[in-house]
């Protein structure tokens, strides 16, 4: 999928556990822009670009009807990326947003969500217009430039939705 295509309504989070917040459900957020950011702790991409940048937007709008969500979906090393570990990650990284722990699959190393996603890997962002459709899945680095303007728009539309 492109960055661009519209694919429909978003499918639900398929998560093992939260931190830093309650469960949150995506049909109960309706009404807001959803951001999820797919890390793993062991991401370079992620550690440098990808959680500040999540950070920052959750700074950044969090008096307007944008929520940001971590998804911490591990594909690989999975003996140490356990919950214990990213509690520690989280608290030492100041990490404020709520973060998902992407449900395990057997016998596939891919997450449940990350499956549901049609996700590459990780830094993925995605984005979910007001509605709950699923306006963008991104793979890698996007700039601060474009993922703001993404956002102004999602925010800005009138219930319709438009290609970003």
């Amino acid at each position: 999928m492109t960055q661009t295509e519209q694919e429909g309504m978003a499918p639900a989070l398929e998560i093992s556990a939260w931190i830093n917040t309650t469960p949150l459900i995506l049909s109960e957020l309706r009404g807001k822009v959803v951001i999820i950011h797919a890390f793993q702790m062991l991401c370079p991409g992620c550690v440098t670009h990808g959680i500040p940048q999540a950070s920052a937007i959750h700074e950044l709008y969090k008096n307007e009807d944008v929520q940001v969500i971590g998804l911490h979906s591990v594909f690989e090393h999975h003996k140490v990326m356990t919950k214990e570990a990213l509690s520690v990650f989280i608290g030492e990284y100041g990490i404020r947003f709520p973060i998902a722990i992407d449900r395990p699959s057997e016998p596939s190393s891919i997450p449940t969500t990350m499956a549901l996603y049609q996700m590459r890997g990780t830094p993925t962002l995605i984005m979910l217009d007001k509605q709950g459709y699923l306006r963008l899945n991104h793979f890698g680095h996007m700039s601060d430039l474009q993922v703001g303007s993404c956002i102004g728009r999602l925010l800005a539309e009138n219930n319709e939705a438009l290609p970003l």
